[in-house]
C-alpha cells in the first residue's frame, strides 16, 4: 500500500514557480529521502503534503486520504519535523510534549506514558523539568522529533532534520530515524546533506527547479554514471568524467595533463550530473 501519494503537484509564488508537476508514490514503511540545494521546492513540498500550504494544481493522498478534501483525517496520520525550532523555549521538556499530546487528544494516562517511554529513548528522560532554552541543539533536534512521533503517527516527515548540526550529533540523529523506520513508520526526509540520503534512504529523489529529475535507489543511481571517476581542474575549476570501469578512468587518466584524482563514483556525481550543476559526462555516463 501506498503512504504517499502525489499528482501532479503545483505551486506558485508570484512569477516564481516552486513545483512543477511533481508525481510521486512512497510505499508504507519506506524511508524516501528528497535531495536538493536550497530553494529547490524541498519544504514547499512538504509544507504542502504536511497541510501548512496550499497547492497550486495537484493531489496529494495519505496513507489513502485526500489531503485537501479529508484534511483532519489526513493529517492525524501524520507527523511533522519542520527545519525551524519551533519548540516553546520557555516551556521545559515535559510541557512541550503535553501540549502537542493535548492538540492530538490523547488521554492524560497515555500522554503521561508516551512522554515517559519516548524521552527515555533518546536520552531526555532526565531533562524532562528542564527548560527547552537550556538545551544544546542537539537535544532540541532529539526532542522535535519526539513531538512529531507522540499521537504515534503512520508517516513522519522530517524537513531536513540534521541542518546546522555537527558530524557526531547528526550521525545519533540518523540512529534515531533508522529506529522510527524500524518501528514501522514511513519516513519522508529531506535534505541537502549527500551522505545523510546516502546512508539513510531505501529510495531517493533529486529535485532541481521544482521538478523530480531521477527518483531510484542509491546504488541504481551512481551506477547509472558508471563505475569510476577522474577529477581534473581545467581553468582553475574540478570536472570530472565518468567511466564504465577502473581501467577505462585510468587510461583516461594518463591522457591528461597536470594533476588529476582517479576515485569511485558516489551519489554526489549522480546529483551534480542530474541537476546540472557543472559536471561533464565522460566515457560511461550518461549527460545531464
Amino acid at each position: 500500500m501506498a503512504a504517499i501519494e502525489v499528482e501532479g503537484l503545483v505551486k506558485h509564488y508570484g512569477a516564481v514557480t516552486a513545483l512543477a508537476g511533481v508525481d510521486l508514490t512512497v510505499a508504507a514503511g519506506e524511508l524516501f529521502a528528497l535531495l536538493g540545494p536550497n530553494g529547490a521546492g524541498k519544504t514547499t513540498m512538504v509544507r504542502i503534503m504536511t497541510g501548512l500550504t496550499r497547492a497550486d494544481g495537484g493531489i496529494v493522498r495519505l496513507g489513502g486520504r485526500d489531503a485537501a478534501r479529508e484534511p483532519a483525517a489526513a493529517r492525524r496520520q501524520v507527523g511533522l519535523v519542520p527545519q525551524a525550532v519551533n519548540l516553546d523555549t520557555e516551556l521545559t521538556v515535559a510541557q512541550n510534549l503535553d501540549i502537542h499530546g493535548r492538540f492530538f487528544g490523547i488521554d492524560r494516562r497515555e500522554r503521561r506514558r508516551r512522554i515517559v517511554e519516548l524521552t527515555d529513548s533518546v536520552g531526555l528522560a532526565d531533562r524532562l523539568e528542564s527548560p527547552v532554552k537550556e538545551l544544546s541543539g542537539g537535544l532540541k533536534r532529539r526532542l522535535l522529533i519526539i513531538r512529531a512521533l507522540l499521537h504515534r503517527p503512520r508517516i513522519i516527515f522530517l524537513d531536513e532534520p540534521t541542518v546546522g548540526l555537527d558530524a557526531a550529533i547528526r550521525r545519533r540523529i540518523w540512529s534515531l530515524i533508522r529506529r522510527i523506520q524500524e518501528d514501522g513508520c514511513t519516513v519522508f526526509l529531506t535534505t541537502h546533506y549527500i551522505e545523510e540520503a546516502e546512508y539513510l534512504a531505501g529510495r531517493v529523489a533529486f529535485i532541481a527547479g521544482g521538478r523530480l529529475v531521477a527518483v531510484d535507489v542509491p546504488t541504481a543511481l551512481v551506477s547509472a554514471q558508471g563505475e569510476w571517476a577522474v577529477d581534473r581542474l581545467v581553468d582553475d575549476e574540478l570536472e570530472s568524467s565518468f567511466y564504465p570501469d577502473r581501467d577505462a578512468a585510468a587510461a583516461a587518466a594518463a591522457a591528461f595533463p597536470g594533476r588529476v584524482i582517479l576515485r569511485r563514483v558516489n551519489l554526489e556525481d549522480a546529483f551534480l550530473q542530474r541537476t546540472g550543476r557543472g559536471v561533464i559526462a565522460g566515457g560511461a555516463g550518461p549527460a545531464a
